[in-house]
C-alpha cells in the first residue's frame, strides 16, 4: 500500500488516499475554509475508484478534518484530528467501557453453556471472516461473530445488548479497518476467543474478549497522536 506517481495500488487503496487526504490537509496544502475537488476528480488524481474516495472522505470527517455538504461539496474545517471520536453518535470511549462490561462476561458465559451448534457458527464465521472480500462483508461478519458469542451465552438480554451496540460498532470497525489496519490483527484475536469457548474455560474466554477489546482501545487512543 503506497502512493507513487499520484496513484495508489489497489491493495489498501482507502487507507492510502485517507493517509494521503490527511496529509494534504495537515501540511496546509488544503486549508480550513477549502473546498476539496470534487469525487471524482479525485478518483482520478490517486488512480482509484470513486467509492473508495468516498470512504477515504468519510474517514476525515469522522475525525472531524472534514465537512460534506449536499449541493456543496466537501470542505477542510480543522487541520487537527478530533480527540473524540462518535460513531452514530456514541462517543469511543463510552462504547469500549460499555464493552468491556458487557462482553467479557458474555463470553465466560458461552465458554460454560455453548452448544454444538453453536460453536459450528462461531468457526463458520471465523472462516467467513478470512475468506472477506471487502472491509463491509468483513464487518458484517464481525458483527454477527459478536453477535452469536453473547447468543451462546445463553442469556437473551445480553445478547439484545450486544446485538444493539452494532449500530455504534459497524462505523467504528470499518473505520478502524479503513484507517488502522485492524483486520488481520481482529482476525486473530477472535479466533482466540471462539478458542477459548471451544475449550469450555470461562476465565480463558473472558480473558481473551477483554485483550481484543483493550487492543481496539488502544488503537483509538492512538488517532490523534
Amino acid at each position: 500500500m503506497t502512493v507513487e506517481e499520484g496513484r495508489v495500488h489497489r491493495i489498501g487503496a482507502t487507507e492510502a488516499v485517507f493517509r494521503r487526504l490527511k496529509d494534504l490537509i495537515q501540511s496546509g496544502e488544503y486549508a480550513v475554509g477549502d473546498r476539496l475537488p470534487a469525487e471524482l476528480a479525485l478518483a482520478q488524481q490517486f488512480g482509484v475508484s470513486r467509492p473508495v474516495v468516498r470512504e477515504a472522505l468519510h474517514a476525515c470527517a469522522t475525525l472531524g478534518l472534514t465537512e460534506t455538504h449536499t449541493g456543496r461539496g466537501t470542505f477542510v474545517v480543522s487541520t487537527k484530528e478530533s480527540p473524540q471520536l462518535t460513531f452514530a453518535g456514541v462517543d469511543a470511549g463510552d462504547l469500549i467501557e460499555a464493552r468491556q462490561l458487557i462482553e467479557i462476561p458474555t463470553a465466560g458465559f458461552a465458554a460454560q453453556r455453548r452448544t454444538p451448534d453453536q460453536l459450528r457458527q462461531l468457526f463458520e464465521l471465523l472462516g467467513k471472516l478470512a475468506a472477506a472480500t471487502d472491509d463491509r462483508e468483513w464487518v458484517r461478519y464481525d458483527g454477527e461473530l459478536h453477535t452469536a458469542i453473547a447468543a451462546a451465552s445463553g442469556n437473551k438480554m445480553l445478547t439484545a445488548v450486544v446485538a444493539d451496540t452494532r449500530r455504534a460498532l459497524d462505523p467504528q470497525s470499518e473505520f478502524l479497518n479503513l484507517t488502522q489496519d485492524r483486520r488481520a490483527d481482529s482476525d486473530r484475536e477472535h479466533e482466540a476467543i471462539v478458542r477459548a469457548i471451544e475449550a469450555g474455560s470461562p476465565e480463558a474466554a473472558r480473558q481473551a474478549m477483554a485483550e481484543h477489546l483493550e487492543r481496539v482501545a488502544e488503537t483509538i487512543a492512538r488517532i490523534g497522536e
